[in-house]
């Protein structure tokens, strides 16, 4: 089979949730001195994205996470999750920090770990192992970087139910780890959910929303040189997705073809539903350009 040219293809989103951040400081970047807790926050150049602890939760019992959200969007901000499957009981007591290795590892004083990387593949040499810092790029991207300026580690690597424009996600996999969205299990509870987003194993130009191992909603295939775009008039632009072969792996992004002030995203939320989604600045609430699949698998 001949390889296949850059696929461009539209695409779209959404998602909602309640979410109830705290911090009273801020700071560009994490340093092996100087370890975030409760009440600090890592930002990015612009102000776009905010990197801290969070709780997802309006109820008197509240958990809490290390997340990245939107920093200016009041609501349903929340985009990546660090320890989904280990909440914070206590956040006074919790903090993200380098650990001797140069890893970064969210722990409590008790000294369980809540969280942690693993860079121990990523590194070239012992140099590359000391030092670095940590910061939150203006796409939303939390990267490790040692001393020498390497990347060891980045949170696009790892998703959680977001898709964020400029963030490649691995559907297909040879040398590297299958990258899948999944959902959060309720909006009060970003532990990973029973709905998963990725592509078919047996035609990559097919997505899948996973129930479970279940096949749940396909998407149609797309044919090998379809270009779609969608002109949305409340950006003046268009939304474009794009697979990219790189060797024997295919990554698909999305996003605007001109850098925007307006704000899209893909998710899937935690009743399986697919979608695309824009903030609206002048209704202060979340537009959803596309929801789907709407065809449930027979199988």
């Amino acid at each position: 089979m001949d390889p296949l040219p850059i696929h461009t293809i539209i695409c779209l989103v959404c998602w909602s949730f309640c979410l109830l951040p705290f911090y009273a400081s801020s700071s560009s970047r994490l340093l092996p001195d100087k370890p975030l807790s409760a009440g600090s926050t890592i930002t990015s150049d612009d102000g776009t994205f905010a990197l801290g602890f969070f709780s997802p939760s309006s109820s008197s019992t509240k958990y809490y996470y290390v997340g990245i959200w939107y920093r200016n969007i009041p609501e349903d901000n929340v985009v990546w999750v660090a320890n989904r499957a280990m909440p914070i009981t206590d956040p006074s007591s919790a903090t993200l920090a380098f650990t001797s290795g140069s890893n970064l590892a969210l722990s409590d004083t008790s000294g369980q770990l809540l969280w942690t990387t693993n860079i121990s593949a990523a590194r070239n040499s012992s140099s590359e192992a000391t030092g670095g810092e940590a910061t939150l790029d203006n796409n939303g991207n939390f990267i490790l970087r040692s001393s020498h300026g390497t990347i060891l580690w980045q949170s696009f690597d790892y998703p959680t139910d977001t898709h964020l424009p400029g963030m490649n996600l691995r559907i297909t996999h040879k040398m590297h780890a299958l990258q899948q969205l999944i959902s959060w299990r309720n909006p009060q509870d970003p532990s990973p959910g029973n709905f998963s987003y990725s592509a078919d194993p047996d035609e990559f130009r097919q997505r899948i929303t996973w129930n479970g191992s279940t096949p749940y909603r396909r998407s149609l295939v797309w044919n090998n040189n379809l270009v779609v775009g969608k002109y949305i008039e409340s950006i003046k632009s268009t939304i474009y997705y794009t697979l990219q072969i790189i060797g024997d792996e295919v990554y698909a992004s999305f996003g605007l073809p001109v850098p925007s002030v307006s704000v899209v995203l893909m998710k899937i939320d935690y009743l399986g539903k697919m979608k695309t989604q824009i903030w609206n600045s002048n209704s202060s609430k979340w537009t959803d350009l596309y929801s789907g699949p709407n065809q449930e698998c027979n199988k």
